[in-house]
């Protein structure tokens, strides 16, 4: 039955070629932004590399003060006296990587600038992430102590300043007139992993703001519990920590938050410490896919309606013949649902294709979109979705028909 209906909806396919051309652009264009869509919303809330602890963590990014009463507020990154004076106090947290925003500096090579990012962190920050050494080590309490001018800089960096020497440890870097030392090279970190992404990073105590002692400041941090039981611990103690924090002067609330790694790229998309940014990035994304799903479902139920409306003289005939009418609207969304997956194969070589381009186009440094198993589960998923919706009113509107009618059409 299933090898008739098959044969059935090719000849219909045939039938009709630019409806059947508009159907299937329709179908294929809207999987193809879906599936780089959920690629890249994959990339974002599952980064892997270097963090690889992210069930055993909570990030730190942010505080907000705000005058409750006069309805303004202040908000910005943390400073590094907030993590070492009160966050390093708490119990539940078994280490802390530190790390500042990124920052540039400049570079000069045969007359050529090199732009080069840098960030300052503790030592413990190598501890907490999983960098790869492709050689030398990461700098420790010793040279941070004594504020040595040393640094772990990226393979990208290392081919763009030396270029092809295979080793570069102990080889000096000068970057923005000042030198520094070489001791380790990792891997690249994508530029869409904003927090650990860096083409250098430095010993905090080379930074004139680690000595701030307000707490707002250009800082942020992983906390990382000794299991994943201690994350709801460390959540409560940080939470506690921060009601007891001062509140800066013309102001009347803090709000800071220690988020697992999903919650806290939701926050930092809302732009909001409270709560309500969540609720709105959720809110404000399912009425985007909503809508983005709702106008091609829409189209393919009127062309369907009109492909139906044209063939009543066979839904005549075969309802005379004694057809039912539950017969005939399972053909049709079997037919539809077939013509939905060609345009789910199509619409995955696409994807393909425009990942492939993203990732050449190296946009977003180190930056590469694959299509995984979850990005394949959602485009087949969205491809059924499409047939049975599309699908099921053009179907029953033609089980309806009265075989009078039908005849004459």
């Amino acid at each position: 039955m299933l090898k008739n209906y098959f044969k059935i909806a090719i000849a219909v396919l045939k039938r009709r070629k630019f409806f059947t051309f508009i159907s299937l652009f329709g179908i294929s264009l809207t999987l193809t932004i879906l599936m780089v869509a959920t690629a890249l919303a994959d990339k974002m809330f599952n980064p892997g590399y270097p963090d690889y602890n992210q069930h055993r963590s909570l990030y730190v990014e942010r505080i907000e003060v705000k005058n409750t009463k006069e309805g303004w507020m202040n908000m910005s990154n943390l400073s590094f006296y907030f993590f070492e004076h009160y966050v390093s106090k708490l119990k539940t947290v078994y280490k802390m990587a530190i790390s500042s925003d990124q920052r540039s500096s400049n570079a000069y090579l045969n007359n050529k600038k090199l732009v080069i990012g840098y960030k300052y962190t503790n030592a413990d920050y190598w501890n907490v992430l999983s960098y790869r050494f492709l050689e030398g080590k990461p700098y420790g309490e010793r040279e941070i102590k004594s504020a040595e001018r040393v640094a772990v800089i990226s393979k990208k960096t290392k081919e763009a300043y030396f270029g092809d020497q295979k080793s570069v440890i102990g080889q000096y870097i000068s970057a923005d007139n000042i030198n520094y030392r070489v001791i380790g090279v990792v891997d690249n970190v994508s530029g869409a992993v904003r927090n650990f992404a860096g083409d250098m990073y430095l010993p905090y105590t080379l930074s004139k703001d680690s000595k701030d002692t307000r707490l707002m400041g250009s800082y942020n941090a992983v906390l990382l519990g000794r299991t994943e039981n201690d994350v709801p611990r460390m959540k409560k103690e940080f939470a506690q920590m921060v009601d007891k924090l001062p509140v800066p002067s013309d102001f009347n609330k803090i709000y800071c938050n220690a988020d697992g790694f999903k919650t806290s790229v939701a926050r930092r998309i809302a732009g909001d410490s409270t709560s309500n940014g969540i609720t709105k990035v959720i809110t404000v994304g399912g009425i985007f896919i909503l809508l983005f799903l709702l106008l091609p479902t829409i189209n393919l139920v009127n062309i369907n309606i009109t492909r139906i409306m044209e063939r009543s003289s066979e839904i005549g005939v075969r309802k005379a013949f004694g057809a039912s009418s539950k017969t005939l609207v399972y053909q049709f969304i079997v037919e539809n649902l077939i013509l939905t997956f060609i345009g789910g194969i199509i619409g995955i070589f696409l994807s393909l294709l425009v990942i492939y381009l993203i990732n050449k186009s190296d946009y977003i440094s180190s930056f590469n979109l694959t299509m995984n198993l979850t990005v394949l589960f959602f485009s087949l998923i969205t491809c059924f979705c499409f047939g049975l919706i599309s699908g099921v009113y053009p179907a029953w509107r033609m089980s309806k028909l009265n075989i009078v009618r039908a005849l004459k059409a």
